[in-house]
């Protein structure tokens, strides 16, 4: 049997035949001889989906950032060159573990090589397709990686995409001779770029080129650069830089709102980009920008990022905005030797911008305002890294809507002496992409139909009492979690007891009229939240000494456990404890606890919401309901009194993708959580929650060890 080299959850993502999009998450095995993948992390004697035997004449190919729902992920290709098909793709949203799993798989195709070398026999490479009812990865339309006359002198650690393209100016490369200027030949640039020391602030060196281009506007700034070291690996700093979410809040004072307005290729994108300089904003218009993104990574393990605007038929001029031009800009992010056992990465961000505008892009002092206020992120990423334990990085970029028409109301609106205000708003311009969050096929997407409204009377009185005394008189003595309790709205690090009237759930005719209710009186009562950290994943924490699902065994109740698992270098663990006297007979709680796997995974639904967080954050979580068995693995523990439910997110590209999102921010988060078991027949409606919590400004300081005992005595395996 072959030797598993590696293996662990990576991206499936592409389109179907009927044109809706998909990303999936999927378990890839490597072993000796074959890369495979699989719907689950296999167990015992399980086909995989597909697999590729690895050979001499295998080889690995970077296809770069691709973009899926506002998701980025690093593609890679793997290809025997010899049967250009056989091939599997395979992404990650973090460029770590797709570094990673390109040095393994190269690995093993160098040993095969050494095999072949030695006289040993290889197998011929050949794919094993399952069909699951999917089409071929999207990008297996794209020219053959294989191909020998295609790619002549591919190297296999060569990074693949169309090359910088014409329009960009590499400024990283000092070049050995001038550099011509597209579409006008006269005009070159200096061989050499020089540079001096023009101020030291927020911890940064900023330079100022020396030599003024003549062929540039007068409007257009000399070109800038800031230069600082950042605690952090150059992978994280990159991450964040390619972002354009919520997460850019943290870090770059001059940004309002990004979206993608078209992908070249994997490594080349054009944006749309809004600056806030915040300059006499009453008299000076707001900038906007649409660029082209060019990035790659050097052998040295550093990585260059750049800029230049260009014009794009889907990105006409905003009414309210005066649109600048980015004649020269971008990041290099270079590693550092380590000092104290922590990484360290030199940042340079230079910028080169033609403010425009008829007035003051020509007065020096808003031109350096804006230089620096755009600079100064660099700062603004060494601070972040400083101050966070982590930083999970899921970069991401906003789809945006075609903004071609806005050209017309554009004209319109250009009045002498009116400052008009940006006739589209932002909640406008998302309104076409909010629901734009990936959501796995099997979801379970009611919020596509109305909810009539109903008074919490109404909702209250379809509720089932017979289930619902149950939380009435339970002695709530002697449980405690080490997060605490406290019902006052502007408390944090904390938790509370969510209304069951913010959630709306089925009603007694939703099979009828798709109509739903308001939440009302929870099934459970909310004991107890935990905040867990450890160095691996904390499973079955019921098993953990002195915790609530314990003391609720002793006195004789039963308890109903959610451990939402955070995965990282550092894996966390939030843990809610609800209890009830004991379960009713015949009840679809009872049945959801005493079920299979199968039975638990089609009916445990979670309804998410943000009532007090940044718009990004909100319209990322929404409120729609998920199942979580479909989304994610979930683990079900059974015990004697008690159900835990091991929530693993990191193996959901759901929860992964808003998870980047929302981990770097959860600080300044208020986060509701209504937990329940969906009804599927006329005869379990109306719906009841289980349970419901709200969790506010939680730190990730708080969390504590989680200090595993081997109390197995207590649990009982459903296995």
């Amino acid at each position: 049997m072959s030797k598993v080299v590696y293996e662990g959850w990576m991206v499936r993502c592409g389109r179907r035949k009927i044109g809706r999009s998909f990303i999936h998450m999927r378990y890839f095995v490597l072993e000796t001889s074959v890369l495979a993948y699989y719907k689950r992390k296999p167990q015992g004697n399980v086909v995989p989906l597909k697999t590729l035997v690895i050979d001499g004449n295998c080889r690995v190919e970077d296809r770069g950032l691709k973009t899926h729902h506002g998701h980025m992920v690093y593609v890679l290709c793997v290809y025997n060159k010899k049967e250009s098909h056989h091939r599997i793709m395979m992404a990650a949203f973090n460029i770590q573990e797709a570094l990673i799993w390109k040095g393994k798989i190269e690995l093993v195709i160098d040993k095969q090589d050494a095999s072949v070398g030695n006289g040993n026999k290889v197998s011929p490479s050949f794919e094993t397709p399952v069909d699951t009812g999917q089409s071929t990865f999207p990008y297996d339309h794209e020219n053959h990686p294989g191909d020998e006359e295609t790619h002549p002198t591919l190297m296999r650690r060569t990074t693949i995409g169309n090359g910088l393209p014409d329009s960009l100016f590499d400024w990283t490369r000092e070049p050995d001779t001038g550099i011509l200027i597209q579409d006008n030949i006269d005009q070159i640039l200096p061989s050499k770029r020089h540079w001096h020391l023009v101020s030291c602030q927020n911890g940064l060196r900023i330079f100022e080129e020396l030599q003024q281009a003549d062929y540039l506007p007068r409007s257009c700034s000399t070109a800038m650069k800031a230069v600082g070291v950042v605690e952090a690996t150059c992978e994280a700093i990159f991450g964040l830089v390619m972002s354009m979410d919520g997460t850019r809040f943290e870090w770059d004072c001059s940004f309002q709102y990004g979206s993608l307005v078209e992908e070249v290729d994997g490594h080349t994108a054009i944006l749309y980009h809004r600056l806030q300089f915040d300059w006499f904003p009453m008299f000076v218009w707001p900038r906007d920008l649409c660029y082209m993104r060019y990035w790659r990574r050097n052998d040295d393990g550093s990585y260059v990022v750049l800029f230049r605007s260009r014009e794009h038929e889907n990105c006409g001029p905003q009414p309210g905005f005066v649109r600048a031009h980015i004649e020269s800009g971008g990041f290099k992010i270079s590693p550092l030797k380590s000092r104290n056992g922590k990484p360290r990465t030199q940042v340079q961000h230079l910028m080169q911008i033609d403010l425009k505008g008829w007035l003051v892009g020509n007065f020096l002092s808003f031109r350096q305002h804006a230089l620096l206020h755009t600079l100064n992120s660099v700062a603004g990423l060494r601070e972040l890294f400083s101050q966070t334990d982590e930083v999970h990085v899921f970069p991401r970029i906003p789809a945006m809507a075609n903004m071609a028409s806005n050209n017309v109301a554009n004209k319109e609106i250009k009045t002498p002496g009116a400052f008009p205000h940006p006739v589209q708003s932002l909640d406008q311009m998302h309104s076409a992409s909010r629901h734009s969050v990936m959501m796995d096929e099997d979801s379970d997407e009611e919020d596509d139909y109305h909810i009539p409204e109903l008074e919490p009377e109404e909702a209250e009185s379809v509720r089932c009492e017979d289930e619902t005394k149950q939380t009435d008189q339970i002695d709530l003595s002697g449980f405690s979690g080490n997060i605490r309790r406290d019902d006052d709205d502007k408390s944090r690090d904390c938790w509370t007891i969510s209304d069951g009237n913010n959630f709306r759930i089925r009603g007694k005719t939703f099979f009828k009229d798709k109509s739903k209710i308001l939440g009302g009186k929870h099934l459970m009562e909310l004991v107890a939240v935990d905040w867990l950290k450890d160095t691996k994943r904390v499973d079955h924490v019921a098993r953990r000494q002195g915790c609530a699902a314990q003391v609720a065994s002793d006195k004789g109740l039963f308890s109903f456990v959610v451990n939402l698992q955070v995965p990282g270098s550092t894996h966390y663990s939030m843990v809610f404890y609800f209890v009830t006297k004991h379960l009713v007979n015949g009840s679809l709680t009872q049945r959801f606890a005493d079920g299979d796997d199968e039975f638990q995974n089609s009916r445990l639904k979670l309804i998410p919401s943000v009532p007090k967080g940044s718009w990004i954050v909100r319209q990322s979580v929404g409120s729609t309901p998920c199942l979580l068995g479909k989304a994610v693995d979930c683990t079900y523990v059974r015990g004697p009194k008690y159900l835990e439910i091991d929530v693993d997110i990191g193996s959901s590209t759901v929860a992964n993708g808003v998870l980047g999102l929302v981990f770097g921010v959860i600080t300044t988060l208020v986060v509701d959580m209504a937990f329940l078991v969906q009804a599927n027949t006329e005869d379990e409606l109306p719906e009841q929650l289980l349970g419901a919590v709200r969790v506010s400004h939680i730190e990730l300081s708080s969390a504590i060890v989680s200090g595993l005992q081997d109390t197995s005595h207590f649990a009982k395996s459903n296995d």
